[in-house]
């Protein structure tokens, strides 16, 4: 999952792109990237790291222009080396930069094309630098002799033709303006603002909606399946639906897990939902767990707060705060490398002794992925003094990999994977596990809106909506995974010989 935002208008956007990813932070913390077009030139900072890290005050004054996007990147498809961060960018035509969120599920395919028949030669592992070059190699086609808002358009409609997967994109074009994009299944979120600065009209796209608010922008609306957005340098705005056939099915998961819950994607607050959650999912442990002897509600930090507050509210028992949280430790789900994730649990949350002592404690959590989470807090409540531990999911059990850009791409990674009940309980260390039901979920994020039918729910069923996933293509990222899994081992090795290295002299 990746963040992204794009800013058009009539002062300097540096500021306000940073403050954008400051806030989308969350949706990704391998990497971070700035690209701004001042006087016809590209400005560009992008390293690994934290936004804060990446952006020291010398960047940013370099960083000058009315124009820009902005990225923060946390790997699906290819690697989390520097190389890999974004935005990317080509010198042909006219100079093209571009920013991604998803993940495209045909990207071999797209890469021989270039290669053959566009002679776009792609110097990285990540399937954004496709999806850069294939653009680039329709808009060439399209725009031999000028450049208009129906040559942008009809280059994104090349593009949704021959590209597969989940994609929101943020692109710039040196002296003409900025381009954002939406996949036709609306998979993957982006919303745009606008705002009125001296008079004058500024445009802004991003991820979430919070980004808006951040920066000072009004919220519009959200970008449609399969529409592209162009802005003229002169602030001229334009759109157009550019896919023949669209279908609203977003992300499930963005509401379970990755989205702020101050964001409103789709017309559905994230809040709400998760509350919603709380009560299907109280309702549910009520009914059919009323023998369970629960004492109190406690929640894994922090996006499960919500809902377990609802769950205490329907059982009625105490919800109290049971975990505290080292804000400065990244969510440990997104973090590349198992041992990573392993090594910062611990170091994320301490369990407080007089809320788990002596106590038969519901802990609620927003999902269970790989299980090495919830093992490690069940164990901490134990320490804790708690007599018994259920565990709570305010999600169903995750049994399939994601394709879409969500950093589930390995079955054998996930725990529920050809696993029951009972099985899952025991490896993670649990009295008692409850799951939401499907139907509850979907039922609980669609009561905030009337307008959408269907949402992408292929980890929880397997099915997935863009009818492209074949059982090769399951084995030929799994074992993508396993390469980048070596190489993670390879360097936490390095890391740790370097620590011995330095606690010996």
């Amino acid at each position: 999952m990746c963040g992204i935002v794009g800013i058009t208008g009539n002062t300097p956007v540096n500021q306000s792109l940073y403050d954008a990813l400051i806030v989308l932070q969350h949706r990704g913390q391998d990497a971070a990237g700035i690209m701004t077009i001042d006087k016809g030139f590209f400005r560009l900072r992008k390293a690994n790291g934290l936004v804060c890290d990446v952006f020291q005050a010398k960047h940013m004054q370099r960083l000058q222009g009315n124009i820009g996007i902005g990225h923060v990147r946390y790997p699906t498809a290819g690697n989390s080396s520097a190389a890999e961060s974004q935005p990317f960018y080509v010198n042909s035509p006219y100079g093209i930069s571009l920013a991604h969120n998803g993940n495209l599920t045909n990207a071999l395919e797209l890469k021989n094309l270039l290669l053959d028949e566009a002679k776009r030669h792609v110097n990285t592992t990540s399937d954004s630098e496709i999806l850069l070059n294939v653009f680039a190699y329709f808009l060439e086609k399209r725009s031999e002799n000028k450049l208009e808002a129906t040559e942008v358009f009809d280059a994104v409609t090349d593009l949704n033709k021959v590209i597969k997967g989940a994609y929101t994109v943020v692109s710039l074009i040196i002296n003409k303006g900025l381009v954002a994009f939406r996949d036709p299944f609306g998979i993957r979120p982006l919303c745009l603002g606008k705002r009125e600065v001296n008079g004058v009209i500024e445009y802004m796209v991003a991820s979430e909606s919070v980004a808006l608010d951040a920066v000072g922008f009004n919220f519009e609306r959200d970008v449609q399946p399969g529409e592209a957005i162009y802005i003229e340098n002169d602030g001229t705005f334009h759109s157009k639906i550019c896919a023949p056939k669209t279908e609203l099915s977003p992300c499930i998961f963005e509401y379970v897990y990755f989205a702020r819950p101050d964001s409103v994607i789709d017309g559905i607050s994230v809040y709400s939902a998760r509350v919603n959650m709380g009560y299907k999912l109280g309702e549910h442990i009520k009914e059919k767990f009323k023998d369970l002897e629960i004492d109190v509600v406690i929640p894994i930090p922090e996006t499960s707060c919500d809902s377990a507050l609802a769950i205490a509210q329907v059982l009625d028992k105490p919800y109290r705060q049971g975990f505290v949280k080292n804000r400065y430790v990244g969510r440990t789900f997104i973090m590349p490398g198992q041992q990573l994730r392993k090594k910062s649990v611990r170091r994320k949350l301490n369990a407080i002794q007089s809320e788990f002592n002596n106590k038969n404690v519901l802990l609620v959590d927003d999902s269970i992925v790989r299980g090495t989470t919830s093992q490690q807090i069940i164990e901490m409540a134990r320490e804790a003094g708690a007599k018994k531990v259920y565990l709570a999911s305010a999600s169903p059990e995750i049994r399939y990999p994601n394709v879409y850009g969500i950093d589930m791409p390995s079955a054998n990674e996930l725990i529920a994977h050809d696993r029951n009940l009972d099985e899952i309980s025991n490896l993670i260390g649990a009295d008692g596990l409850i799951f939401q039901k499907l139907n509850d979920l979907i039922e609980a994020v669609k009561n905030e809106s009337d307008h959408i039918e269907n949402f992408e729910c292929s980890v929880f069923n397997g099915n997935y909506i863009t009818n492209d996933v074949t059982k090769d293509y399951l084995s030929y990222i799994d074992q993508l995974r396993n390469d980048d899994s070596v190489q993670q081992k390879e360097i936490s090795i390095n890391l740790a010989n370097i620590e011995l290295y330095n606690e010996s002299n």
